[in-house]
């Protein structure tokens, strides 16, 4: 189907279904970019009987705007999830992604276990070079650029102009805020980000991984930000999680984008769909 918008606890959120039925696959994409990535791979799993929800992430893509501190950014993320997968009548669902949108995957399981059928794990991440790396990408140089030059310099900033661009109304809403209470809010998060940077697993405790009770398989990454370890973690860490790697080795970069790994598509789709179908069999 063409792409939609739906109300989500006050904000438009953009979606869109891949497949015309079958068991519903909600899939994240990672850092704050919006959904288009993983098109292709959500392609591939429709056609093999599945029904993909992709979306954009509240503040990524062509959804609504809206800055808040309250919690961090992936336990927000979760929750608008599964307003949207009750809004389509599609829980429960299997649930994954990559780099954060595995990590919103695994708050989403713990935050509503009830809309969880599986997780599908890719690229985890941990380590001291993610911890170092993405507190800064994420927050730090929106924080110095508002400090520096107002909401204007916010603006001009790389990755916010690739945002207005994909829906301008975020430069209204971004010139619109007080500078200081944008540096409070972008600070407030940073630190509840770098709270869980240096777990094992970013952003989930040993203790939470511990007690997920989804059926879990995990495609560990292969750069600095996705190593290798962070998905064996996340494998041990998690109950009877299955693991699967691919034929790749380490590079010694800070990240691979995810559509470099279109060559390795066809492996992923078999392995998500080879393990929902077990999953379904046994009646998760």
């Amino acid at each position: 189907m063409a792409t939609a918008t739906a109300k989500i606890r006050g904000l438009n959120i953009n979606y869109e279904i891949v497949g015309d039925d079958g068991p519903w696959v909600a899939l994240i994409t990672g850092g704050r970019r919006g959904y288009g990535e993983l098109v292709p791979l959500a392609k591939k799993i429709a056609a093999e009987g599945f029904r993909v929800l992709l979306h954009d992430r509240r503040n990524t893509g062509k959804s609504d705007m809206l800055l808040d501190d309250a919690e961090v950014e992936e336990i927000v993320w979760a929750d608008d999830l599964r307003a949207l997968l009750g809004r389509l009548d599609a829980v429960p669902a299997f649930v994954g992604g990559s780099s954060s949108g595995a990590r919103t995957a695994m708050l989403f399981c713990l935050r509503h276990p009830e809309a969880t059928r599986a997780l599908l794990l890719l690229r985890v991440t941990g380590g001291e070079f993610a911890a170092n790396r993405l507190p800064e990408n994420y927050y730090g140089q929106f924080i110095r650029a508002a400090k520096e030059g107002g909401m204007a310099a916010v603006c001009a900033t790389e990755a916010i102009q690739e945002r207005i661009g994909e829906n301008p109304a975020s430069r209204e809403v971004l010139m619109a805020m007080d500078p200081a209470r944008y540096i409070d809010i972008q600070e407030n998060l940073l630190a509840l980000f770098v709270a869980g940077a240096d777990l094992p697993v970013m952003g989930v405790t040993p203790e939470q991984l511990g007690s997920i009770r989804a059926p879990t398989v995990v495609i560990p990454g292969n750069d600095n930000t996705h190593s290798r370890e962070s998905g064996l973690t996340a494998h041990k860490m998690i109950p009877g999680a299955e693991l699967h790697e691919l034929p790749i080795s380490h590079q010694d970069v800070p990240l691979i984008p995810f559509p470099d790994w279109a060559e390795h598509e066809p492996e992923i789709c078999r392995t998500f769909v080879d393990f929902m179908r077990r999953v379904e069999a046994a009646g998760g």
